[in-house]
């Protein structure tokens, strides 16, 4: 790989590290900018090492949020870690092809749950299964972040946008607080999964190293713009990104772009 290649895949790690402590859904950009030169597992699996560190950037500059919510990271940590784990192992086991196929229907799907959490949040509140206080876990939420945990590890790409969603919906909060859970749960997914992955000798190391310094930077530059951006506007600009990637992606596979 050419010295502009790397330039071009530094960048899209900066911007994804931005959009990942913005909101989620960073991995969309880096996992189809590696997509480009490598097969589909290698190009997730990549992605995930990659971008990584800059999920600890964004943590370091939502300290003040995070300990404001520490005991429900506590109580998080243990399902998303362990459905990290199941996902990686099973991203092990998969095959590139099939692995290509699921890719779209995750992306539409992560993009269009973000695109309803408004609504499947009030839904939940009515229904009596959303958190009541900072402290009140309901099981669903142990539930569906064991299963987003799954998500993370197979497939990073808008595992954040998930993420926020069930936060969202489950257990209702400013979004700079959601923000600052759902970048600590993503970062110990993720984490689980590079383990896995470095362990499977699958990672393009260069591209991998390159990238992971720029994301650092994206990762806690992001979060000053979070700060200042419109919620339902930052949504809906992620939204359009999932479905028109996911659309592609699709494309591709049907032999639409050859």
């Amino acid at each position: 790989m050419d010295l502009l290649n790397l330039l071009g895949l530094g960048l899209a790690a900066f911007l994804a590290g931005a959009v990942n402590a913005v909101a989620g859904g960073g991995t969309l950009i880096t996992f189809p900018s590696l997509y480009a030169f490598y097969p589909a597992k290698i190009a997730n699996m990549t992605s995930t090492v990659a971008i990584w560190p800059g999920t600890v950037g964004g943590s370091l500059a939502y300290r003040k949020e995070i300990g404001e919510r520490s005991t429900r990271l506590k109580l998080l940590a243990v399902p998303s870690i362990a459905g990290g784990l199941a996902g990686a192992v099973l991203l092990r086991v998969s095959s590139d092809a099939v692995f290509s196929w699921v890719v779209p229907f995750l992306i539409i799907f992560a993009a269009l749950i973000l695109a309803s959490n408004a609504r499947l949040s009030k839904l939940a509140a009515r229904a009596g299964i959303a958190a009541e206080h900072e402290a009140h876990i309901p099981v669903g939420m142990f539930v569906t972040m064991f299963f987003i945990g799954i998500y993370g590890g197979y497939f990073g790409a808008g595992v954040g946008i998930l993420m926020l969603a069930g936060i969202s919906i489950l257990a209702p909060d400013d979004l700079q607080h959601s923000n600052a859970v759902k970048g600590v749960l993503g970062m110990l997914i993720n984490f689980t999964a590079v383990v896995v992955f470095f362990v499977s000798g699958q990672v393009e190391l260069l591209p991998a190293g390159v990238m992971a310094v720029c994301s650092i930077g994206g990762g806690y530059g992001g979060v000053s713009i979070a700060r200042r951006l419109n919620a339902n506007l930052l949504r809906g600009i992620i939204v359009a990104w999932g479905l028109f990637m996911g659309t592609f992606l699709l494309l591709k596979q049907l032999g639409v772009f050859g």
